[in-house]
C-alpha cells in the first residue's frame, strides 16, 4: 500500500492501533534476530509488517524506540502512582513500590523481555539508549523524593541518592530475572532488592520494622585516661558480645 493509499484509508477500515503497533514490534524483532539490529532498516520492518512507512513513525520516532515500546506507558504509570500518595506514607517505600511497576511491565512479556535483553547486550547503541530510559525513571523518582524531603537540609542530596539506590536495586533484580531466561521468581527478586533499600533508607530500620524491636542503648562513663581498648571491652561485656 502506498503512503497516499494509506492516508486515504478510513480510520475504521484498517487494523486497530494496538494491533498495528504490535505488528511493527513483532516484525522488527523478527528481523533484528535474523539479520541483526544495524542491518535492519525501517523499510524492512514496514515491509514485513505489511504497513506503510508513515505508520512506523506514527508510533516510533526512531528505530531504537521499537525495541522499548512500553517504557512511555510504564513511566506514565509510575508517575501517576507516585502522585497518588497521601503524603503520610514512607516516601522511600512508596518510591520502591513505584519501581515494582516497572519490573512488572517486563514480567508481563517474559519472552519479549529476554529477547530484548539479549539484543541490547549485543548492540552498544541500544545499550546507550536503554541507559537514557533508565535515567528518566531515576529523574522521576528523584523529583518525587525531593518534594517529600523538601523540609530537610539534606533533602536534595537524600532524594538523589535514594532514587539512584532504588533504580540500582530494581536493575539488579531485573537482570537476575532476565539472566535466568525469565524463569526465576521475579516477585521474590524485587522484594529482596526493595527490602534492602527500605531497610537502609526508610523511616524505620528493617529489623525493627520486621520484629518491632528497638535498639539497645549502652551509656559508658569512663575517665579520659582509660585506654580505648578497655572501653571497648567494657561495652562488649555489657552487651554480652565478644568481637575478638
Amino acid at each position: 500500500m502506498s503512503e497516499k493509499e494509506e492516508q486515504d484509508q478510513p480510520m475504521n477500515d484498517g487494523p486497530s492501533k494496538p494491533a498495528m503497533r504490535e505488528a511493527l514490534v513483532a516484525a522488527a524483532f523478527e528481523l533484528f534476530l535474523e539479520r541483526g539490529f544495524e542491518q535492519t532498516t525501517v523499510d524492512d520492518i514496514v515491509s514485513l509488517a505489511g504497513v506503510g512507512r508513515r505508520s512506523f513513525f506514527r508510533y516510533f520516532p526512531a528505530k531504537e524506540d521499537v525495541v522499548f515500546p512500553d517504557h512511555e506507558r510504564s513511566l506514565a504509570e509510575m508517575t501517576e502512582f507516585l502522585e497518588s500518595g497521601t503524603g503520610e506514607e514512607d516516601p522511600v517505600k512508596h518510591a520502591c513500590d513505584a519501581a515494582r511497576l516497572v519490573l512488572r511491565m517486563y514480567a508481563e512479556q517474559p519472552s519479549f523481555s529476554v529477547q530484548r535483553y539479549r539484543l541490547t547486550r549485543k548492540v552498544p547503541g541500544l545499550r546507550a539508549y536503554e541507559l537514557s530510559v533508565v535515567w528518566r525513571y531515576e529523574h522521576t523518582l528523584a523529583a518525587y523524593l525531593r518534594g517529600r524531603f523538601a523540609d530537610r537540609p539534606d533533602g536534595p542530596l537524600r532524594a538523589d541518592v535514594i532514587a539512584a539506590a532504588v533504580v540500582s536495586a530494581h536493575n539488579h533484580a531485573l537482570r537476575t530475572w532476565l539472566r535466568s531466561g525469565g524463569k526465576s521468581d521475579w516477585v521474590a527478586e524485587v522484594d529482596a532488592a526493595m527490602a534492602f533499600v527500605t531497610g537502609t533508607w526508610g523511616d524505620r530500620p528493617a529489623e525493627a520494622a520486621a520484629e518491632g524491636e528497638s535498639d539497645d542503648v549502652v551509656v559508658l562513663v569512663a575517665s579520659r585516661r582509660v585506654p580505648l581498648w578497655r572501653m571497648v571491652q567494657s561495652i562488649e561485656s555489657a552487651l554480652g558480645t565478644d568481637a575478638r
